[in-house]
């Protein structure tokens, strides 16, 4: 009896970025606010309003916007097919034509190239999906996507706003301490955020998770800079 053939559990790139988008997104944006209020000198529970407010908002339009970039590529992938099977049947010489460039671009020559376009052609579905991918570059969208994606997305952020939040939670009127805690804890965050993208996909842990790290810590404290200057003015 044949065994079965084994089919590998390769990670989906869209849900590596609706995490990264997320968490990235979440955690910067709520450093940049908690740093720049205490910059300015703000009572703790402002800054503790301040950050619960861009939680829940920011976490809830986050998601609303996953929702309905996912939702638009699915409604895009949906069209261009519709008028790529009018296509195959209204002007199929044009089509079989599209295809031998693809397959010239593969390396195939003469003969071959006409064998292979009869043979893709006698299978209208493995048209419809070659022309789909490589003429258009577009990939299928599932109909759950939209909803998971705005799920990932929304969670996600809802974490990275909750990393430097906690810290003003715990420390009340201590929003200096507070403040140097939640660039830590951020900075680890964020690498660590990069290190599993490395992991994930190809390339230098240290370099990635480094590269999240400056990124992320450096556009947080650009909300630092801007609290100290309305402090001064």
């Amino acid at each position: 009896m044949a065994t079965p053939a084994r089919v590998e559990d390769h990670p989906r790139p869209t849900l590596l970025s609706d995490f990264i988008l997320g968490s990235q997104d979440g955690i910067v944006n709520v450093l940049g606010i908690l740093l720049g209020l205490v910059a300015a000198g703000t009572d703790v529970k402002y800054i503790l309003v301040a950050g619960f407010a861009a939680l829940a908002a920011e976490s809830l339009s986050m998601g609303a916007v996953a929702y309905t970039s996912t939702r638009s590529r699915r409604d895009l992938y949906a069209s261009e097919m519709q008028r790529e099977k009018w296509e195959m049947t209204a002007v199929p010489e044009l089509e079989r034509e599209e295809i031998r460039v693809i397959l010239r671009n593969w390396g195939y020559e003469g003969e071959e190239v006409e064998e292979m376009v009869r043979r893709i052609e006698a299978k209208p579905k493995a048209w419809l999906d070659l022309m789909m991918a490589f003429e258009l570059r577009l990939a299928p969208v599932e109909e759950k996507a939209p909803r998971n994606s705005a799920v990932l997305v929304g969670a996600a952020t809802l974490l990275g706003h909750a990393v430097p939040l906690v810290p003003f939670v715990l420390l009340g009127d201590r929003t200096v301490l507070a403040a140097e805690i939640a660039i830590i804890l951020s900075g680890i965050m964020l690498f660590l955020i990069g290190f599993y993208e490395a992991r994930t996909t190809i390339g230098s842990v240290w370099k990635s998770g480094s590269r999240m790290l400056i990124i992320g810590i450096g556009s947080g404290f650009a909300g630092f800079l801007i609290g100290l200057a309305l402090a001064h003015l």
